[in-house]
């Protein structure tokens, strides 16, 4: 099971960016899926999540800025990015909470990462 993040870049503040992040491997189920970011000299902080059922949870610093959404067909999570800031500089982590195979293996739980993608917004 492999999670890969596609889409990060430099823009300029008040620009958008579209981070995309699939899962690939054997899949049996998909809990939920989110964003994590990790500034320079902080630590990792959500930002945003969504669950199978579509529904969403979002870090007050993005409400209404951000928008996550899920192609479950794809197993893809997709993070909008509007009205970026310099703050929202960062590397940007996918992850999800599933179940599936490696090997004859079950794998299962919350502990599934992208490689991060970095996201710079210039002032």
């Amino acid at each position: 099971v492999q999670l890969q993040a596609f889409g990060g870049g430099l823009v300029q503040a008040g620009g958008s960016l579209r981070l995309s992040c699939a899962v690939s491997g054997k899949i049996i189920s998909i809990t939920s899926m989110g964003w994590y970011r990790q500034a320079p000299g902080k630590q990792r902080e959500l930002v945003a999540t969504i669950t199978s059922s579509s529904s969403t949870n979002y870090a007050d610093s993005v409400k209404g800025r951000f928008t996550i959404s899920r192609d479950g067909a794809k197993n893809t999570v997709y993070l909008q990015m509007d009205s970026l800031r310099p703050e929202d500089t960062a590397v940007y982590y996918c992850n999800a909470d599933l179940v599936g195979m490696e090997g004859v293996n079950i794998v299962a739980g919350k502990d599934f990462w992208g490689q991060g993608t970095l996201v710079t917004v210039s002032s």
